[in-house]
């Protein structure tokens, strides 16, 4: 991923629907079906991290391995 990072609309963001009450989550955008955006929920204006499928996949699958447990989201069973 090189050059300008692409516009995210609004309503492409998504927070896993197991997420708490508390301030302590990300959200998670799709962008062009091989890749995808992860910010932080409190501060929607700041920094994004863009990852490609195999990234992401590998995030999760370690924070599994670290935890026991992490729900399947839309989101990763579609990437």
């Amino acid at each position: 991923m090189s050059g300008r990072p692409p516009e995210i609309s609004p309503g492409t963001w998504r927070k896993s629907r197991h997420s708490g009450s508390g301030n302590a989550c990300i959200e998670v955008a799709e962008l062009d079906g091989t890749s995808l955006a992860v910010r932080d929920s409190k501060d929607p204006e700041g920094p994004r991290l863009l990852l490609d499928r195999a990234t992401w996949n590998g995030f999760l699958s370690r924070i599994r391995d670290a935890s026991g447990s992490v729900p399947t989201s839309s989101i990763e069973r579609r990437l």
